[in-house]
């Protein structure tokens, strides 16, 4: 008899929500259990229990096997299914024929590059959670000329308005025109934190392209498009949040 876990954990290994939309889901009301609406965080559910969201009986758990795409975003595209501003999504890139996939993450409308998916709401939750520190890799353009001391800055970690970014890995790749192109990595998701980084001393981004994110590379996958991760990919990812990883 299988053991009773978070019911927030649950709808995510249903492939419904990531943990973290589901505790939103719960916390709205939107949930109930055996008939009785719970906004409960910590309420546990096992395979016994009548679970219902949005009014509708959630189906038996999945048995499928885990899906994760490796999507080239485009600029001007958001990473939500439906807009009420009727802007263009990422999913609509997809096609037909998948799973019920969430982001790992978002790019916000004018960034560009990797993003994965998954129909896997577990592996989602702990590839996103702060205390995975997942690396993601950023190639950056700013405009301005970049310094060794301005460099040396970026590394020592920068204080933002939400908190102070740690020591960063940042390296100049080059210089075109009046633009420096910089590779910066994060193991944070913080909202539009590059963006803000830069803009502490007074350096736009015009261009921002997530090259890698997990250790899983953005390739020669074509903008617009994506390609499914292999067997091993998967298999890495998932050793990768563990925590018995060594």
């Amino acid at each position: 008899m299988s053991e009773p876990i978070r019911l927030q954990k649950w709808l995510a290994e249903a492939g419904l929500c990531s943990r973290r939309e589901g505790e939103r889901w719960i916390e709205a009301g939107r949930v109930k259990v055996n008939g009785i609406v719970v906004t409960t965080l910590g309420t546990k559910v096992d395979k016994k229990d009548k679970i219902v969201v949005d009014g509708k009986p959630l189906p038996p758990k999945r048995a499928e096997r885990t899906v994760v795409l490796a999507l080239n975003k485009p600029v001007g595209r958001i990473c939500t299914k439906k807009d009420p501003e009727g802007r263009p999504t990422i999913f609509e890139l997809l096609g037909r024929g998948h799973p019920r996939l969430i982001s790992v993450g978002r790019l916000d409308i004018n960034s560009e590059g990797l993003l994965l998916l998954s129909n896997d709401g577990d592996l989602v939750h702990k590839l996103t959670h702060p205390s995975s520190e997942i690396p993601r890799v950023y190639r950056v353009r700013v405009h301005g000329r970049v310094s060794e001391d301005f460099l040396a800055k970026i590394k020592a970690g920068v204080l933002l308005e939400d908190g102070h970014t740690g020591e960063l890995e940042v390296a100049l790749d080059g210089v075109q025109g009046a633009n420096s192109w910089l590779t910066l990595t994060l193991r944070e998701g913080r909202n539009r934190l590059i963006r803000r980084i830069f803009k502490q001393f007074e350096m736009d981004v015009s261009r921002l392209i997530r090259i890698s994110y997990g250790g899983i590379e953005l390739g020669d996958v074509a903008r617009g498009t994506w390609r499914s991760l292999s067997g091993p990919e998967i298999k890495y990812l998932m050793k990768t949040v563990s925590k018995d990883r060594k």
